[in-house]
Formats: C-alpha cells, sequence, structure tokens
C-alpha cells in the first residue's frame, strides 16, 4: 500500500495540543461549588484542616484503654454519638461509640458492638482478644492541612467537589470558561421549528456541539447559520476573532464549489492543517484567522461528532489547562470481520454485547442515530484487518462526553 499524503491523526493531535498550550487562559474567577462541576481548577487546592480532624469510631461499639486492662467486664461511662464531644474515658470503664463519634481522652481501641456481651448489672464483657488501634480512623489518615489535595487544571467531578467540601469550600478559583463561537453553514440548513424548504435539512450538529461545549466547561456563543457565500463567510470571521477564543464551524470544509468556509480559511487563515487520514472525519480543517484559532468540523454528523471528540476535545481541555486530555480506552474483542485494509484510520461506531464490539449496520457518516444505539467507537488502524475475535482499541462515549 503506498504512504497515505494525508495527516495522520497522532499528528494532527499533537499540532493542536501545541497550539493550545500557546493559548492557554490564564484568567481565573471565583465560582461557588454547586456551579463548578466539569470546569478546571485554576490553584492548588490545598487542605486547611486534618481529615479526620480527630480519631474517631469506624464502627458501632465500645471504646476503652488496654494499657493494664486484664480483660475483666467494664461499666459504661458515657455514650458518644457522631457530633458530639466526649468526656475523657474514666478509669477502669468503657464508652459506648457509634460511627464516626470522636474517640474519647484516654481510650486506644474498640471493640464491635457484636462480640460485646451485655451482663445483667450494666457492665459489658469482651468476647475476642483486642489489640490497640483496632477500629479507630487516625487523625489525618485522609489528609494533613497543607497538603495538595487536587492540582491546578483538575477537571472537577462530584468526587473533587466533594473533597473541597469537606475542606468547608464553598467557592473555588477556576479557569474562566473558554469563549467558543459556534457556527454551522449551508444553505441547506433549516433551524429546528422553521418550515423545511425543499433541499433542506434541520441542523442538528449544533444541538450536539452546544450541549458538548457545555459539558466541557465553555461558554458557547451561537453564531448561527452562515449562507455559502465567501464574502459573508469572510465577514463573520471578522466579527468572530474579537468574541471568541476559539471559532468552531460545521461544514463547508471540503474542496467543492459551495464549500466556501474552507476556501475563505485556505485563502485568509495562517494553515495548521487540512485533510486528515481518518475516516469518517477526513475534511477537517485547522488554522488561524486572525489572533483566533478556527476548527472547521465537516458537516456530516458524525464526521463532526467523531472529530470534536477525538481532536477539538483534547485542544479545549488543554487550554483550561487540563493535562490527561485524551480519552482513556481498552481493547475487545470484535464481533465481526473487517477484512478489507483501508488507507486512513477508520472509527466506527459500536456497543458491546457479550463482551465483544459489534458494529451498527449503517456506518454512513451521515446517520447520526448510530451514536444513540452505539457505546463507543472501534478503532481500526491504518492498513489493518480484523478477524471476529480479535482485539481492537474501544473509546467509551463514557469517556468522550
Amino acid at each position: 500500500m503506498s504512504p497515505s499524503p494525508l495527516m495522520p491523526v497522532e499528528e494532527a493531535i499533537a499540532r493542536l495540543l501545541a497550539m493550545a498550550e500557546a493559548q492557554r487562559l490564564q484568567d481565573s474567577e471565583p465560582v461557588a461549588l454547586g456551579e463548578a462541576r466539569q470546569r478546571v481548577l485554576a490553584s492548588d487546592l490545598v487542605a486547611t484542616l486534618d481529615l479526620p480532624p480527630w480519631p474517631n469510631s469506624a464502627m458501632d461499639g465500645y471504646a476503652l484503654n488496654l494499657d493494664g486492662w486484664d480483660g475483666q467486664p467494664l461499666a459504661v461511662s458515657q455514650r458518644i454519638f457522631a457530633g458530639q464531644a466526649p468526656e475523657p474515658l474514666l478509669p477502669g470503664s468503657c464508652a459506648r461509640i457509634f460511627t464516626g463519634a470522636p474517640l474519647p481522652p484516654g481510650a486506644n481501641s474498640i471493640e464491635m458492638q457484636e462480640n460485646v456481651e451485655q451482663l445483667d448489672d450494666g457492665r459489658v464483657r469482651f468476647k475476642q482478644p483486642l489489640k490497640a488501634g483496632q477500629n479507630i480512623r487516625a487523625q489525618g489518615q485522609e489528609n494533613r492541612a497543607g497538603q495538595v489535595l487536587l492540582r491546578a487544571g483538575k477537571r472537577l467531578g462530584p468526587f473533587e467537589l466533594a473533597i473541597a467540601a469537606a475542606q468547608g469550600c464553598t467557592h473555588l478559583p477556576l479557569v474562566r470558561r473558554p469563549r467558543v463561537a459556534l457556527l454551522s453553514t449551508g444553505d441547506e440548513l433549516a433551524e429546528p421549528g422553521t418550515p423545511l424548504r425543499p433541499g433542506c435539512i434541520y441542523n442538528s450538529n449544533r444541538t450536539l456541539l452546544s450541549h458538548w461545549l457545555s459539558a466541557l466547561g465553555c461558554e458557547v456563543i451561537d453564531a448561527g447559520i452562515l449562507p455559502d457565500q465567501p464574502q459573508q463567510t469572510r465577514l463573520r470571521l471578522e466579527q468572530l476573532q474579537c468574541a471568541a477564543d476559539l471559532i468552531l464551524t460545521t461544514g463547508g470544509v471540503s474542496a467543492g464549489d459551495a464549500d466556501c468556509l474552507g476556501q475563505v480559511l485556505r485563502e485568509c487563515a495562517t494553515p495548521v492543517f487540512w485533510k486528515l487520514a481518518i475516516k469518517p472525519g477526513k475534511p477537517l480543517t485547522v488554522g488561524r484567522f486572525g489572533r483566533v484559532p478556527v476548527i472547521g468540523l465537516p458537516g456530516n454528523p458524525t464526521s463532526a461528532l467523531v472529530t470534536f471528540g477525538l481532536l477539538a476535545r483534547p485542544y479545549l481541555l488543554r487550554i483550561q489547562g487540563v493535562e490527561e486530555v485524551m480519552p482513556l480506552s481498552f481493547p475487545v474483542s470484535v464481533g465481526f470481520d473487517w477484512p478489507k485494509a483501508g488507507s486512513r484510520r477508520e472509527y466506527l461506531r459500536a456497543r458491546l454485547e457479550e463482551g465483544r464490539a459489534v458494529l451498527y449496520p449503517n456506518q454512513s457518516s451521515g446517520v447520526l442515530l448510530g451514536a444513540s444505539w452505539a457505546d463507543g467507537l472501534v478503532e481500526i488502524l491504518e492498513g489493518s484487518t480484523l478477524r471476529a475475535g480479535e482485539p481492537a482499541r474501544f473509546i467509551p462515549f463514557s469517556e468522550l462526553f
């Protein structure tokens, strides 16, 4: 097979990440925890207190001091619930204690209630051998004050927000939202809710990408639908370059007579790359129009999905300071044959059934329904064939979304 003149996927990703490094956002803003999900931390989160703040009980039971104790039954001198401050442990006694309650001063062991027998005189007898420190959560076993809990550049999900809440935080310093101008192109596009003229289709890409951008922490500037006219295309790009950190477009980037966006970008922008060794998504175009980067996605819905998920998404995360931007993936056995090797890397919509990846029957780049049916993408490398039962890399949609 002769070498492909198209740019390999890895090189395109490397160029996009280099662009993103040069354009990392520096501004930050305080954001309430309730509004911080999927946003990116602008500076390290440093613990202000130990967790737990004091030794506490890992279970319901009895706290006692083993030093000098010979195993005799003990009187119960106090009951300690979570949220209470205990009294020091009286000599020759134990304390009834409940999960999460602070350990009383003087105690060094906790026995679970199932191994303790209550006697008629009110004392309790311990039925099993005990050791110091058992069933006690030590002060600071999770973290110590001054410890870095989350590094700058961490994307915040429910776990990270809970860690911040456990330190008493109400707000966090976050990287400001990237402003992304979302521009659709094509005379054939109509807005949902408007009459559908002959030869037209409703614009689904804008809905897909606007929700996806919001989930990535971006501020979406809806730039509408652009007709297939070079002068209007040039004018709209000039208007948007002052308002956005990125112009993200769909459609019009191929080499056809009506692909005005691609023509304008190749004439007026500083090119970064055009045409990838990828299927679907070959016409992806990246450049700079004035001061602002432009990522031109193909117009076919699945082509837009694949190229946004695998290329634009890492770029948008990196400009926010996220280091780990590539989706996690894993090998799966395929439940299909792929006998013909291609010159481009292919991404096929597939779902996992009984441990194998099976394909959606229609892999056309114009069919979006397969993405809802599928669990993710099977990657077929350039020049590769597959037989049922052989392994291939699988990228779950849950990683991309």
